[in-house]
């Protein structure tokens, strides 16, 4: 990198292929290049690149909260007075404003148009290429790996067929309320994450986990049938033979026949698959293990993570609820925004003002009532 002048940026880089994409920062300090950090997307489908970097800025630059909290002070101290992105994006002049306001001087976010910046603008743009072309290369080995796992899979579960498409189902609840399940699926052996599903589970079971598991993949595979969409080869529950036998029944139910079915236990890690009555015992450092592992850790992630955040939903929008001229639209672009009532709190007046439809009268009253 040349010398220039002295300057202090960051320099962001956006690189796309496909489904996958990557963002390179260059951290450039009194004209000298420091470092380099790398993002990297997946499932980005049509989204445009100015989305892209709008997920990037919010990633990288407030991923620490906002406001005067002591991480975000100490990550705008770092910051330099321009960043240089590929594109404008919507809420460039927001995060202008949040950074500057936690750094106590100007801090600039632009594309630019002619000169060193360009060519800045360029590198950073090489860089983000190169770091996709190595996630690239890495796929294509990964995939290669998988494919000797799920022939290996097939093999140890006595299926008919290599096991190409699997989903993966999981149920959560927090002391039998809000009960959820998750559907994740793998294809090749890779998460395909436009493919979870995550729902609320209807029935009234309380601490039931079969009756919720029923519930739970008959809803799944019915939707599946109704719209005419490809079966997974397998289906693998959270559990043991109780959750096999409500995913089976669920199947049965809805006249699915040509899916497998196995069930992982937790502890000993053993595979159990209908009419067996002894489990599958694969030795602990076996792939096929690990692929069977990373789909229920998976599944278990996804389902947690909805409870969590239903339960979170539910209490903080109980929480803000409760102050005057803040109905349901408001609270939601209150935690859309801030995250959480604890993320509220820690802004300013100032701050929440700056969001449609709310006065600084209004961003007064919401901090008084949450004691800050």
């Amino acid at each position: 990198v040349e010398r220039l002048r002295g300057g202090d940026y960051d320099v962001v880089g956006l690189a796309r292929d496909g489904d996958l994409a990557a963002t390179v920062v260059l951290r450039i300090r009194s004209g000298v290049l420091l470092g380099r950090d790398t993002q990297r997307f997946n499932d980005i489908g049509d989204e445009s690149d100015a989305s892209l970097i709008t997920t990037f800025a919010s990633r990288y630059y407030l991923s620490g909260g906002t406001g005067r909290t002591l991480q975000a002070t100490r990550r705008a101290s770092r910051l330099p007075g321009e960043i240089l992105i590929p594109a404008n994006f919507d809420d460039r002049e927001l995060v202008e404003d949040i950074l500057s306001d936690e750094a106590g001087r100007r801090i600039r976010l632009h594309a630019p148009k002619k000169g060193t910046k360009v060519r800045l603008a360029e590198l950073a743009a090489d860089n983000a290429r190169h770091a996709l072309e190595d996630r690239l290369t890495a796929l294509e080995q990964i995939e290669d790996r998988a494919e000797a796992v799920l022939y290996d899979l097939r093999d140890r579960l006595d299926l008919k067929i290599v096991p190409r498409l699997i989903v993966c189902f999981d149920i959560s609840h927090h002391q039998g309320s809000d009960t959820v399940g998750s559907a994740v699926v793998f294809e090749n052996g890779a998460p395909k994450k436009s493919e979870y599903r995550h729902m609320r589970v209807r029935g009234d079971w309380g601490n039931d986990d079969y009756r919720s598991m029923t519930e739970v993949v008959s809803r799944y595979f019915q939707r599946r049938v109704n719209e005419e969409r490809p079966l997974p080869d397998l289906l693998v529950v959270d559990g043991g033979k109780g959750q096999l036998g409500a995913a089976r029944g669920a199947l049965d139910d809805i006249g699915v026949t040509d899916v497998a079915l196995a069930a992982l236990a937790k502890r000993e890690e053993v595979i159990f698959r209908p009419d067996q009555s002894d489990p599958i015992r694969l030795g602990r450092t076996n792939p096929a293990l690990h692929l069977l592992q990373r789909l229920r850790n998976e599944a278990h992630r996804f389902a947690v993570s909805y409870n969590r955040k239903l339960r979170i939903k539910r209490t903080l929008r109980s929480d803000l609820s409760q102050i005057p001229g803040i109905g349901p639209e408001r609270q939601k672009l209150l935690l859309s925004r801030f995250g959480s009532v604890r993320g509220v709190r820690a802004v300013t007046a100032q701050e929440i003002a700056r969001l449609p439809g709310i006065s600084e009268t209004l961003a007064v009253r919401i901090l008084t009532y949450l004691g800050s």
